[in-house]
């Protein structure tokens, strides 16, 4: 089912990543300012290319409790690579669903975050069958909480008392939606 999937959208196309995904993807992850709330680094060259496997064997996976898969973001008129978004266990709850995603400098301002969270909030429910989906973010990162709000979550709970391996989460908004919350938003 997820090897095959694809998102069509007015503007962007969602899909899995291929191989051939490696060098558009390698080149976003080199900007340090995208990671400014961010649990993640600027990788090498090595480093990335051990991920980017690991994502696309990702795909094999069932729809586990563990499951994470983070997909490809591409402008739907010229097939552009502008980020990625994902769906999957959050680290410190794997039973809760957490969507997530990453869109280039250059094409922040667009809407493109909330017209992609919105469709793949929308695939999770519908297609996945999954019946909760939640979103962490950092306070201070303002357009990320639009984001987030925009696509149907509400505010939850701050982020507390996590175990020392999860820590650096503690602070953060969590915001979710369940599967009945979604439809009745219509």
């Amino acid at each position: 089912m997820i090897k095959s999937m694809k998102i069509e959208t007015n503007r962007l196309i969602i899909r899995p990543y291929v191989e051939n995904d490696f060098e558009a993807s390698f080149a976003l992850m080199q900007n340090k300012d995208l990671f400014q709330y961010m649990h993640m680094d600027v990788m090498s060259m090595d480093e990335y290319r051990h991920l980017f496997n690991w994502l696309i064997r990702s795909y094999d996976k069932g729809l586990d409790e563990n499951f994470k898969y983070s997909f490809g973001l591409f402008l739907k008129d010229s097939n552009t690579f502008i980020g990625w978004i994902g769906i999957g266990g959050l680290d410190f709850k794997p039973e809760d669903k957490e969507i997530y995603y990453l869109i280039g400098k250059e094409y922040w301002g667009n809407g493109y975050a909330s017209e992609a969270a919105s469709h793949l909030i929308q695939y999770g429910f519908e297609t996945m069958k999954l019946q909760r989906i939640v979103a962490k973010v950092d306070p201070r990162n303002v357009a990320s909480k639009r984001i987030i709000e925009k696509s149907g979550l509400k505010f939850e709970c701050i982020v507390d008392h996590l175990p020392e391996e999860y820590s650096e989460c503690n602070g953060e908004l969590l915001y979710s939606i369940s599967v009945d919350e979604w439809w009745s938003k219509g």
